[in-house]
């Protein structure tokens, strides 16, 4: 209900009585109106960067999730780069003795003991996600093979790994080394 003459709205008797004493500026319903609505963004804008920093909050929590997973699956990385010269020297040594030593008895339990090493280190491998990437007739692929030379072959295809001169191996789904390779090319 309004007042007709001056359009403002009309105030119960009781409640005027109580005001009496409250000086016109703070019963000014305008400025409420627009405090109350100052109030009301205020409020909103804390909200939304309430939902911000949460969202934040759970991205920073899924990436360290995931740093934490990488650095568990691949901290043997470095170590395992080292170890990998210690399987190729055995590979070498086992691949250095002629076939008449295999069959001497005096050194038959010294060759049994080197292949049961080498068989450890790839058991040791195998359990901590590294494995050798196959190259011999393979198509080239740069991200997991280095050519080294280039070898005229009318038997392969251009582009084809003839020869793996160094094995290479992959740890989970990363790369370790790189296999180092000879593709064939076409003759001249």
């Amino acid at each position: 209900m309004t007042d007709d003459k001056t359009q403002t709205p009309a105030i119960d008797p009781a409640i005027a009585e109580e005001l009496k004493g409250v000086p016109e500026d703070m019963l000014d319903t305008k400025d409420e109106n627009e405090e109350i609505a100052s109030l009301r963004e205020k409020l909103a804008n804390a909200q939304q960067d309430v939902l911000y920093a949460r969202a934040e909050t759970q991205n920073v929590r899924r990436r360290l999730e995931k740093d934490i997973a990488d650095t568990r699956a691949y901290a043997a990385t470095g170590f395992a780069r080292d170890i990998l010269s210690v399987s190729d020297n055995l590979a070498r040594a086992l691949a250095a003795i002629p076939a008449d030593l295999r069959e001497d008895e005096r050194m038959k339990s010294l060759v049994t003991g080197i292949e049961a090493t080498g068989r450890e280190i790839e058991k040791v491998f195998a359990s901590h996600g590294i494995t050798r990437i196959a190259a011999t007739g393979l198509p080239l692929d740069p991200n997991q093979h280095q050519a080294m030379i280039e070898v005229p072959s009318n038997d392969a295809e251009p582009g084809t790994i003839v020869q793996e001169m160094q094995a290479g191996y992959m740890i989970k789904d990363r790369l370790l080394r790189p296999a180092m390779v000879a593709v064939a090319k076409k003759p001249d």
